[in-house]
């Protein structure tokens, strides 16, 4: 009897690694305290949750066939079975739809609260600067580790394959005396494939509407190559003319003199206001590029109170650390097919969160390839994410991972509006 797979879930359990119990991790991520946010998308607590003993995996796989002309399903159990909880004590979140990406806060202080009258204050701070910066360039330059870099947090994931960033990637970089809010874009293509790479490119061009300046990276270890395609699709249709950096970034790569001769080439034959060779993996230079946008900057309050580092909600980070570990496990076609979607996230305060997460791919033999042997791939893939999740959001979750097929999703405009490429912050 032929049994194939219709539907796969992996449950992940707490840590298992000495590292996940007792290692030191980063301060918190903070994000935007909007009031119509739903619990899930609050500023995280600065506290650390103790972590529980390690536990098993389990992997929950269901089979579908058919039986004397009739479909039916059977489900199989592997490993240790997780203990059950009632979802009462829990918070789900809704699916709902968010502000534009393209649209400034508004800064009235008869819609802040005061917590935010007392982060947004800069009375005291009369050359307080605040403002937007589009992050563009080709793919695979290094755009999204600048912009953690410059944030001082990992907001964009990053992994060597091009075309990583999809979505617009809203980071907002504090000071006493500035605020800026960086734009980190997907990278520039020349060849669009499908409905999905045209609306990634909507959003490339949509992130210099509000942008104060422009930053354009390009990989210094390539031969110097003009900058006009990724100037014209970012900001070739503004009216105004920005101001432009140029950042020659991955210099600890390349001799003392190799970057000599490429800064020569980029300021002779690419209209930019300035060139800054920096290393972005390793912060070298970083400075620099700050110093030259606050000097680009206007004067104003801050959009933002001083604490939040990115207006996006947890949902959307989360789904985003699924779809790194995506790109760093498979290989090929597989990890630009997948489409990676939080189904449900149920806040516990005295448990683990649950989250149901969904991968979308396009035909039946990703998902078998996603899978792996008897789950384990999918296995693999769920624990690396948990880890990471459980890092970013500073306690322990219990992680739910699903594959399904949609055919041809990354031309369904629709689902693609769905799914965020629209341009705005969604979550699902």
């Amino acid at each position: 009897m032929a049994m194939g797979f219709n539907a796969l879930r992996v449950s992940t359990p707490p840590p298992t690694s000495s590292r996940d119990l007792g290692a030191p991790r980063p301060s918190p991520l903070l994000l935007r305290p909007l009031h119509f946010l739903s619990r899930r998308n609050a500023p995280l607590s600065a506290a650390k949750k103790t972590l529980p003993s390690p536990e098993k995996t389990k992997i929950k796989s269901r089979f579908s066939y058919r039986r004397n002309g009739v479909e039916e399903e059977e489900e199989e159990e592997f490993g240790e079975e997780e203990e059950e909880e009632e979802e009462e004590g829990g918070e789900a979140s809704s699916s709902s739809s968010f502000p534009s990406l393209s649209e400034k806060p508004d800064r009235s202080i008869a819609l802040l609260d005061d917590y935010e009258m007392e982060e947004l204050d800069s009375s005291d701070c009369p050359n307080h600067r605040t403002g937007y910066v589009a992050v563009l360039g080709k793919p695979n330059v290094g755009k999204s580790t600048l912009s953690n870099q410059m944030i001082g947090q990992k907001l964009s994931i990053v992994t060597e394959k091009p075309q990583t960033t999809r979505h617009r990637i809203l980071g907002i970089c504090s000071g006493p005396e500035y605020q800026m809010i960086l734009y980190d874009t997907p990278g520039v293509m020349e060849k669009k494939m499908h409905k999905l790479d045209i609306m990634m490119m909507n959003n490339v061009r949509s992130a210099s509407i509000n942008a104060d300046c422009v930053l354009v990276v390009v990989d210094a270890c390539k031969v110097p190559q003009k900058i006009d395609d990724v100037l014209e699709e970012g900001i070739g249709a503004l009216k105004q003319k920005l101001p432009v950096l140029l950042v020659l970034n991955k210099k600890d790569l390349i001799k003392p003199g190799e970057i000599a001769k490429r800064l020569e080439w980029y300021q002779k034959f690419t209209d930019v206001d300035d060139v800054i060779p920096v290393s972005a993996k390793y912060g070298q230079g970083v400075d620099d590029v700050k110093d030259w946008i606050l000097s680009k900057l206007p004067f104003g309050p801050a959009y933002y109170p001083k604490d939040i580092v990115s207006e996006h909600p947890e949902r959307f980070f989360v789904a985003e650390i699924v779809r790194e570990k995506i790109f760093v496990q498979y290989r090929n076609e597989v990890p630009y097919a997948c489409q990676v979607n939080v189904r449900n996230y149920i806040a516990r305060p005295t448990s683990k969160d649950f989250i149901q997460v969904e991968i979308v791919v396009e035909k039946d033999s990703q998902k078998m390839i996603l899978i792996g042997k008897e789950g384990r791939a999918l296995k693999v893939l769920a624990t690396a994410a948990r880890l990471d999740i459980e890092d970013f959001l500073q306690k322990k979750v219990f992680l739910e991972v699903e594959v399904k097929v949609k055919e041809n999703w990354r031309q369904d405009e629709g689902l693609l509006k769905h799914y965020g490429y629209g341009g705005q912050i969604r979550v699902l």
